[in-house]
């Protein structure tokens, strides 16, 4: 029999759980860029309809952070060999943002650099990301393209809402320190598709097909919507996941019953109205009241449910 690990002190324990308290349970506003690549397009709409937090341990926080840190440590060493790097548009003083779709998809640059030693005349997108060795040995080999298209796609999307036509991808080997930098082109046509692919998840009514109907697919046992999507798990009770909410413009959310249109806030808190979207009920629709106040369902066990208005 394997010895057992021997658990965290509590130090380290408490390290960990203050970085869980730190992070909040809050949900992303919008579909972000840096996901839009993810081949699983039912998984985008059941994020961006807010059907159930993702949780992450203090280890994993701590590696987020790493990530983070790593940002900063790659700018200086850009600086160092005399490439300008800007961490914040100067037209606005914050963060390079890009939007589209009303608000609804959007992201954040790492930054744009002038100067790079290959083209030192072209700006550049810049994005900045941690590797493990086995992960950067695929880098290596295979380039960002095929060893990592959801980054790739992430800078396509930032090409095309920049106008820039140069992105610079560099990355680092977590357990070595040893560094890859690749350039890569705007593909007009690619920057296209992803935010046709964002439009058509951000309007969608119902989610998507599943990447699987095998609930064992790697793609589905990683996914932290599979107790939803494969095990009937129940969604959150918010606006996004309520049948009379649809997405508006800048970045707002239209409760039809009330016509109001919904900041954040609003979306997270609910209503005493909210009726799933069918599509999150394990069940059979059976009825509805025609004013939209209730819809009934039968459940996988024989027994009648009532979404809203009186119980059965």
């Amino acid at each position: 029999m394997a010895p057992l690990p021997k658990p965290n002190g509590p130090t380290v324990e408490a390290i960990l759980a203050a970085y869980e308290a730190d992070a909040g349970r809050g949900f992303r506003p919008h579909l972000g860029a840096s996901i839009i690549g993810r081949e699983c397009d039912r998984s985008l709409w059941l994020d961006f309809r807010w059907t159930a937090r993702a949780s992450f341990g203090g280890r994993m926080l701590r590696l987020f952070e790493t990530g983070q840190l790593e940002e900063n440590r790659l700018i200086r060493n850009l600086r160092r060999i005399g490439v300008t790097v800007l961490e914040v548009d100067p037209h606005t003083g914050r963060q390079w943002r890009v939007e589209a779709c009303d608000g609804h998809f959007g992201g954040s640059l790492d930054a744009a650099a002038l100067g790079i030693p290959e083209a030192p005349k072209t700006w550049h997108v810049c994005e900045f990301k941690t590797h493990n060795a086995t992960s950067f040995a695929e880098l290596r080999k295979h380039g960002v393209q095929k060893a990592k298209p959801q980054h790739y796609a992430q800078m396509q999307v930032y090409l095309h809402l920049t106008g820039m036509t140069r992105a610079l991808y560099l990355a680092v080997n977590k357990d070595t320190d040893d560094l890859h930098a690749e350039r890569l082109q705007v593909d007009g046509a690619e920057g296209l598709r992803l935010l046709a692919k964002a439009e058509r998840i951000i309007r969608a009514e119902r989610p998507p097909m599943r990447i699987s109907a095998d609930p064992s697919w790697y793609q589905c046992r990683m996914c932290h919507h599979h107790p939803l999507c494969h095990e009937g798990a129940s969604a959150e009770r918010n606006c996004r996941t309520c049948l009379h909410s649809t997405p508006a413009e800048i970045g707002l959310w239209l409760c039809s019953p009330s016509e109001r249109l919904m900041a954040l806030e609003a979306q997270k808190a609910g209503c005493s109205g909210h009726l799933f979207i069918p599509d999150l009920v394990v069940g059979e629709q059976t009825d509805a009241d025609p004013a939209g106040a209730w819809v009934e369902y039968r459940l996988p066990d024989g027994s009648l449910w009532r979404d809203g208005g009186e119980p059965c």
